[in-house]
């Protein structure tokens, strides 16, 4: 009898060796006269586990890992494919902690399903969001979406509903839906996961999305540096196509919705809403002024939807059970679930999904597990490289956008980047000026000059020159920054500078007393 055995095809998996596991097993397997169905599924989001191997066993899901090529015998000798013991059997994948203590919604597919399998999508609550929105009117679609209380997951938080409404009452004969899979961010990696292991999930949420505000034209657009995501992508527009899930007749009705994927060209910045649709547009990705908005005059100068993978992502489930199953979970004004994402010193990285709420504390010490390394840890950086680094101090608090900008950081992207206690803040700091010099489109003084100023002047500290009168135009230039760039860009740039020098001033060879004086 035919045994599944499933092996991811995420790309981290397949940057860990899945590729040669899996060629290892089909080899093992004719060898041994071994039937087997070979599924290559998406990543459960344990990386240190990965290559993560599964064998489902009387409908339960076994574990195996981190398995490599040369394990693969042991594993058939040791009667893995019927679930028995091994040196890497971990049990029943649903009972491992880590994935355990998780509230999976929109990740509820993701390692469990093979991603270009239209019939374990629909097998698995696929579809059944379009399927509701295409009995409901657009006032009706965007109403369910602004009472689940969904808010952008791209860093700004701003509420999807809200912004689904100005396009769809705004008078076009054209509007658009633009996915911003721009995922340039330091420690993230969700937008990848969904766009690689459950690709019909963010095709789905577009074409609600488009249902919801009268467009017929959607663009994803993807960073250069992710072609399994692109290739995965296109795969999947072609085989919903062929099933009427896109297209002129969307699933029978006289809706249409059209979905093209656009590749950017490694700019950070086109992460920015109207620099990405300069670039969509064939133009150079720099920064408009608003007004108008994207909402008003976006693409092509058309009204237009731009959210973030996630978001998108969001919305099938959230039509599929209703705006109150959603928003039962959180807390405050941050409803739903977080994709999380555990990077840098950390021994347990990978992806948590969690309900707005769960403590810093709780995600670096019982799904993090600590660092790697085995030291102390003495900053997290939230947000990606423009979020802010919070000390030990601050980490029980909630995970909650709100509670981050108490703290001066955002939650961001939900990316946290762990270092231990050899790191150097003082670095750190000049990093975070470095990378808004390199990064910067150009187009406002504030972000262009203030950043290399900043990173002059951080260089003058760490070589020990004029120390506190460095510090002084540091904070100066961030002010500026702050308060004149364009966009978050250079907005942002402050947030990791200033966390550093508030809660790390020893590294900057300053009193806690001074820098106190000098942040007030």
């Amino acid at each position: 009898m035919s045994v599944r055995v499933f092996v991811p095809r995420d790309s981290t998996a397949l940057a860990l060796g899945a590729n040669e596991v899996a060629r290892a097993i089909a080899r093992e397997a004719a060898a041994r006269n071994q039937e087997i169905q070979m599924v290559r599924n998406g990543s459960r989001g344990m990386f240190w586990l990965e290559p993560l191997v599964e064998v489902e066993v009387d409908g339960e899901r076994i574990a195996y890992g981190p398995v490599s090529e040369d394990d693969v015998a042991s594993l058939f000798d040791a009667g893995f494919v019927s679930g028995k013991a091994h040196s890497l059997l971990l049990g029943k994948t649903e009972e491992i902690p880590f994935l355990k203590h998780q509230e999976r919604l929109t990740f509820a597919r993701i390692g469990i399903t093979d991603p270009l399998s239209l019939d374990d999508y629909l097998a698995n609550e696929g579809y059944a969001g379009l399927q509701r929105a295409l009995s409901m009117t657009e006032e009706q679609i965007v109403q369910e979406v602004t009472d689940s209380g969904l808010r952008g997951r791209g860093g700004a938080a701003f509420p999807t509903g809200i912004k689904w409404n100005t396009v769809r009452t705004t008078q076009a004969t054209q509007k658009y839906i633009v996915c911003n899979a721009d995922e340039g961010d330091s420690g993230t990696f969700s937008d990848r996961m969904v766009m690689e292991d459950d690709p019909f999930m963010l095709i789905e949420g577009m074409t609600i999305a488009g249902l919801a505000v009268g467009a017929n034209k959607g663009y994803l657009y993807v960073r250069s540096e992710y072609p399994h995501a692109i290739a995965v992508l296109n795969d999947a527009i072609a085989l919903a196509e062929q099933a009427g899930y896109l297209g002129e007749r969307i699933c029978g009705s006289d809706k249409a919705f059209e979905l093209e994927v656009r590749v950017g060209a490694g700019s950070y910045v086109c992460g920015e809403e109207t620099a990405l649709l300069e670039s969509i547009e064939g133009r150079r990705g720099i920064v408009r002024a608003k007004p108008p908005l994207p909402a008003i005059a976006g693409l092509f100068g058309k009204p237009t939807v731009i959210n973030n993978v996630i978001s998108l992502a969001t919305v099938p489930v959230i039509l599929a059970r209703g705006a109150a199953f959603y928003r039962d979970y959180g807390m405050g004004r941050s409803r739903g679930t977080l994709p999380i994402q555990l990077a840098g010193n950390i021994k347990h990285g990978g992806l948590v999904e969690k309900a707005f709420g769960v403590t810093l504390r709780e995600m670096l010490v019982d799904f993090g597990g600590g660092t790697r390394s085995g030291r102390p840890i003495r900053a997290v950086q939230v947000g990606g490289p423009l979020g802010a680094y919070l000390p030990l101090s601050q980490f029980d608090t909630p995970l909650d956008y709100e509670a981050f900008l108490a703290l001066g950081g955002t939650l961001g992207h939900g990316g946290i980047v762990v270092f231990d206690d050899t790191v150097d803040m003082l670095k750190q700091a000049r990093y975070a000026m470095e990378f808004c010099a390199v990064e910067s489109c150009g187009k406002c003084t504030p972000c262009r000059i203030g950043s290399t100023r900043g990173r002059e002047a951080l260089d003058k500290v760490i070589a020990g020159e004029d120390r506190e009168q460095q510090i002084h135009l540091v904070r100066d230039l961030c002010d500026l920054m702050l308060n004149g760039s364009l966009c978050a860009m250079g907005g942002m740039t402050p947030f990791p500078v200033l966390s550093a020098m508030d809660h790390f001033p020893e590294d900057f060879g300053i009193t806690r007393h001074t820098a106190a004086k000098e942040a007030a």
